[in-house]
C-alpha cells in the first residue's frame, strides 16, 4: 500500500447511468483533493449521469477510462459506489465482475457502499466476509456466504484482502476516512 495519499491510485468504477451521485462524487473528489491519483471508469467514454435517491436527476461527470480498458495491477484501491441501476447491471458485467476478483486476489481493497457489495456477490468474493450495505441486498450477501451488518462502517480483512463497507450517503465521512488510512497505511 502506498505509505502517502500522493502515491496512491484508486480506481472507482460504474456504469453510465444509475450511480448514486453522493456515493460517487464524494469518493472521487475527495480523494483527488488530498493527492491521490483517481480514475473514473466506466462501461463506455460516455458521461455517467448520476442520480439522487435512486430517482432525480444529478451530476453528470466525464469518465478517464472504460473498466474494461484497466487492470487492477495498476491501482492500489477499489471504488465500488452504489446506485440501484448502477450496481444492478455492474455486477453482471464480465469486465467488472474479473476486475473485483482481481483486486482481491491479489489482496487490495475493495471498497463498497450501499448497494456497491452486490458487484461482490456475483464475483463470488463475499464467503467468509463482514460487509455493511443497504438493508434491500442483505438476503444477497448472506446467500453468497457473506455476513451483512447494518453499521456505519465496517472494515473485513478476512481472506487475505480488506473489504472497507458502508450502507447509505450519510456514512461518507467514516467511508471516505477509511479509504484514506487504508492507502496510507
Amino acid at each position: 500500500m502506498a505509505k502517502a495519499i500522493e502515491e496512491a491510485k484508486v480506481l472507482i468504477i460504474v456504469q453510465n447511468w444509475g450511480i448514486e451521485e453522493t456515493e460517487m462524487t464524494r469518493p472521487l473528489r475527495d480523494l483527488k483533493a488530498a493527492g491521490a491519483q483517481v480514475t473514473l471508469a466506466a462501461a463506455s467514454l460516455d458521461p455517467v449521469e448520476t442520480v439522487q435517491h435512486d430517482r432525480y436527476e444529478g451530476e453528470t461527470v466525464q469518465p478517464d477510462a472504460t473498466y474494461d480498458s484497466v487492470n487492477a495491477a495498476d491501482y492500489d484501491l477499489l471504488v465500488v459506489p452504489g446506485g440501484t441501476c448502477n450496481v444492478d447491471r455492474l455486477r453482471v458485467a464480465p469486465a467488472a465482475i474479473k476486475l473485483a476478483q482481481d483486486f482481491a486476489h491479489a489482496g487490495k481493497p475493495i471498497a463498497a457502499i450501499c448497494h456497491g457489495p452486490w458487484l461482490l456477490v456475483n464475483a463470488g468474493l463475499l464467503p467468509g466476509k463482514t460487509s455493511s450495505s443497504c438493508r434491500y441486498i442483505k438476503a444477497d450477501i448472506e446467500n453468497a456466504g457473506g455476513t451483512q451488518v447494518d453499521e456505519v462502517l465496517h472494515v473485513c480483512n478476512a481472506n487475505g484482502w480488506r473489504l472497507i463497507s458502508s450502507r447509505k450517503p450519510d456514512d461518507l465521512d467514516a467511508f471516505v476516512g477509511a479509504i484514506k488510512d487504508t492507502l496510507t497505511e
